[in-house]
Formats: structure tokens, sequence, C-alpha cells
């Protein structure tokens, strides 16, 4: 029996394969140190985000707060960072210029609400029909969004164009230092989170020497109050449910696919199990709790999670400690954070996309089957120009149809006669929507004698278009005088059948095959096959 929402949010911080906090103290220091690390590196993203949806860049930041931490202390995986993404933002751009933010509001409360409904009805187990190739589409498509969304931080923040001469050497000169530190200071102490020690590093050169390139406050001004609570200024009418509803379905199920995708690869990294149902609840409630604080949504973050992992946060308290620092940051310190250099923040998410893309899939491509091959691609590709969901449904749909091809081909029979002259078809492969016709072909009507068994112990039936296939060959045995019945029918396959009236013989068949019952079969009742 599926739990309500309450008790998910009761249970949550207390999962068994989710641990809240860390057991000794130098752990502690390393789950708040990354979160600090996280908080520096969402302030220009939260911020970039914001200007996408069109929308003021503490509406971004609240939004990272408030997603994030919420997310943090409920969510299904610890380790994983939620907060304002671009995924979402470009969908909300036209609904922002269209009709404004309050509608933007009323947007995310609705898509969390249709997020926490999505959670108590479980349908977060569909993320297991996601093949593997899809995941590698989707890990290697988002680390070239990550890594080319930072190629607006090369900006002249003066003229608006790209920053040319002095200037661009210097910052692609710091973005190759703060690399540089990244990748070798682990080899001599772990102490403080590389990401942040490069951080630390970088602005302290910068603000030493006064060089002249673009830091986060030329970005935008990222101070400010509490977000306070407000209802959406909408009306509240049919009229704006048609209008909110279609952005809150696209919102709600970009958010959670890119979320589950995430807690997976989390998952994997950290070898621990997160709950996917606990996970859409917690950004469900997230985004309704946002959107009543003036907050543009958010869902997982995978540049951001992996800073998190990397750095080694592990619990729950490194995510909260991010959402914290993020909104001391707004309250008391926007002026230090304002004189960070983009390049120290741009040369983490290059770090991290280096980390995040799946070097051995280009191995992988020449081993797995061509169509695997194509869907890494294609997923890849439709991620960068499309987005995540869009890549996400493509590559299912095309690894789907290939498995259905795949198996259409299969479908065969053994054919021989028994003692009393009856025809056995001993079928072979699954009978379904792409193997009916191939089904059809088995047979020999005109030669076969009065009395045919199709035996199907090694076989299912699995849909209507079998239903209908088996009807139709029944139809052709019975014009012709002839006797056609089903034997060795599994407990699935018999209650398939018996319910769709074709069965004469109500009985149940042995699910042990301890002895052969054989079917007569009803013709007409699916309405001839058609």
């Amino acid at each position: 029996m599926s739990r309500s929402p309450l008790a998910v949010l009761a249970n949550a911080v207390s999962s068994d394969n989710a641990p809240a906090l860390p057991k000794s103290a130098p752990a502690y220091k390393t789950e708040i140190l990354s979160g600090l690390t996280v908080a520096l590196a969402l302030v220009p993203e939260a911020v970039a985000f914001a200007f996408v949806a069109g929308v003021n860049p503490l509406v971004g930041l609240y939004a990272a707060f408030l997603v994030g931490l919420i997310t943090a202390l409920i969510g299904g995986r610890p380790g994983m960072i939620s907060g304002a993404t671009g995924a979402l933002a470009v969908v909300m751009v036209s609904l922002v210029a269209e009709h404004g933010v309050e509608y933007l509001f009323a947007t995310v409360v609705l898509m969390g609400v249709l997020q926490v409904l999505a959670g108590v009805f479980k349908l977060g187990k569909f993320m297991r029909l996601v093949p593997h190739p899809v995941m590698l589409g989707f890990v290697n498509g988002l680390a070239i969004v990550i890594g080319l969304s930072q190629l607006e931080q090369f900006h002249d923040p003066a003229t608006g164009g790209y920053l040319s001469g002095i200037p661009l050497v210097l910052m692609l000169a710091l973005v190759g230092v703060t690399m540089f530190i990244i990748w070798i200071m682990p080899r001599f102490t772990k102490a403080i989170p590389a990401p942040l020690a490069a951080i630390g590093i970088v602005a302290a050169l910068v603000i030493g020497l006064g060089l002249p390139v673009p830091r986060v406050g030329d970005l935008a001004q990222i101070s400010g109050g509490l977000p306070e609570f407000s209802i959406p200024m909408v009306p509240l009418n049919l009229e704006t449910l048609g209008i909110i509803f279609p952005y809150a379905a696209i919102l709600a199920a970009i958010g959670l696919i890119e979320s589950l995708l995430t807690l997976n690869l989390v998952s994997e990294i950290t070898g621990k199990r997160g709950g996917a149902s606990q996970e859409c609840v917690a950004q469900g409630v997230a985004n309704v709790v946002t959107g009543f604080f003036g907050g543009m949504g958010g869902c997982a973050m995978i540049g951001q999670s992996m800073i998190n992992v990397s750095s080694g946060g592990r619990t729950r308290l490194a995510a909260a400690s991010a959402a914290i620092f993020l909104l001391c940051f707004i309250l008391f310190a926007a002026p230090v954070i304002e004189q960070i250099p983009l390049a120290a923040l741009v040369g983490v998410m290059f770090m991290v996309v280096i980390g995040t893309f799946a070097w051995n899939t280009f191995r992988v491509m020449r081993r797995v089957p061509r169509v695997d091959s194509v869907v890494i691609v294609l997923v890849t590709v439709i991620t960068v120009f499309t987005d995540l969901a869009t890549a996400v449904v493509a590559g299912v749909i095309v690894s789907a149809l290939a498995y259905a091809w795949q198996n259409a081909t299969r479908i065969g029979a053994r054919t021989y006669r028994t003692d009393d002259g009856a025809k056995v078809y001993q079928v072979q492969g699954p009978l379904f929507f792409g193997s009916a016709d191939g089904f059809s072909e088995l047979f020999q009507v005109e030669n076969d004698p009065d009395h045919v068994i199709v035996d199907f112990e090694n076989s299912r039936v699995a849909d209507q278009s079998a239903l209908a296939a088996i009807e139709t060959m029944s139809e052709r045995y019975t014009n012709a005088g002839k006797r056609l019945v089903l034997r060795h029918l599994s407990p699935d396959c018999h209650a398939l059948l018996r319910r769709a009236g074709q069965l004469v013989v109500e009985s149940d068949d042995d699910p042990a095959y301890g002895v052969a019952v054989d079917y007569d079969v009803q013709p007409g009742a699916l309405g001839g096959g058609h």
C-alpha cells in the first residue's frame, strides 16, 4: 500500500539508505566545507538562469536556497544538490514574457503539486525503463551543456561582447590556474575541498593584484532580505489554469526526469541506492514552497551535485549547508561574494565537465550494438540542442522500438505430428504487436490436418495484437472445418486470453505443466480481429 505524503516526509530523514548526519568531527568539517564550495558555485548559476527566465536575480537565488534546503532535508538521495536550473528556465521564459512573473509563481506551485502526486503514485519507478545508453547520452549531453553555459561568463560586462586582448588572456589563465589547483591539491591534502581552495587562492590573487577580470558583482547585485510569503497574484479561475497547466506539466516532467537521472548517477558514484518516489515528493514540496515565497522553482543540478560528491559531501548536512550558506551570502556577505572572480567559478565548472563526461563512451560505442551507439549520440545531441526531457523520451522510444523489432524477428515454430495425427506448432519467441504478422505466417491452414495444436510453452501472449492474431488463425481454421486448440498457457497468458473471452474451457492450466490442457479458441470475441 502506498504511503501518504506525510508518511513520506516523516520517514525521509530517518531513511535507512539516507544518512542524515556524518559520524565524526572531521566528517562534519568535510560536509560543511563541501556545502560552502557548492554555495559559491550556485551563485552565478542561479543568477544566470534567472536572466534566462527573464526574472530578477533574487528570484533565482531564492529558488536555489529554498529548493536546495528542502530537498536536502527530505530528498531521496543525500549528496544531491537542487536549485534553479537552465533546463527549467528555458521553458519559463515564454510564460514570463507573455503573462508576467506572478503567473510563473502560480505555475511553480502547480508544478510542485504534480510532482508530489507523481511521488505518491510512485511514478518514479518508471525510470527503470531508461536504458543505460540513454543514461550515457544524458550525462554526456549535460556535461556539454554545462561547459557551453560557462562561455557566457567570458562576456565583457562593459560592452556585452566577448572578452578580448589582455582581459581574455587573464581570464583564461585564471581558469587554467583554478583547474590546476583542483587537479593537484588532492595529491597533497584533502583537509579542504580542492574546489574551495582553488576559489580562495584565485580570488586572493585577483583581489590582491587588482586584476581586471569579471567578478560575480558584474553579473548582478545579490544582496537582499529573507524571502517573503506571498500568494501568487493571479485570477483563480479556469482561464488561469488553462494558461499555467501546460507549463506546469512540462516543468514537472523535466524537473523529475533530470532529478531522477541525477539521483541514479549519484547513487552509482556513492554506491548507495536512492528513493525515487521520495525524491519526487521532496522536489514537489520544495517547488510548492518556492512558488509561495517568490522563487522560480528548480530541480536537481548534476553539476553542483558532482562538485558536492567530489568534495566529499555524502550526507544531508552538505546540501543543507550549501543552501544556508547561499542565504547568508544574500543577507550578509553579498559585498564579499561579489568580489569573487568568475574565472575561479568557471574553472570549477570546467573540472565538473571533465569529471561528468563519460570518456569511456568512445570505447563503449565500438563494442555495443549499433543501435545503442545511435541512442547515445542521439540523446547527447538532443540534450544539447533542445532539452533533457525531449532527449530522454526520444532515447527511450528509439531503444524500445529497436527492442521490439529485434523480438519481432525471433518468432518461429517447430512442428511435429502426434500419435493420433494432430499437428503441433511449438511456438518460439514472444507473441506481441511486432511479431503478430510473423506468427500468422507460420501456419499452413490448407495443408494441416483436422486437429491443430498451438503449443505456447516457449512463448508468451503479450497484448491485444497477439489476441487478435490468435483469433484470426482460429477463424481461418474454423472456416476450413478444422479445430485449433492452445496448449501450455502460462498463468498470465491464460488470464489474458480468458479475460478477452477467447477460451472456451474454463479450467486453469497446470503452471508446472504436469498435465497438458488443451484450450479451444472462441472466434469473434474481439470483433473478428479488426
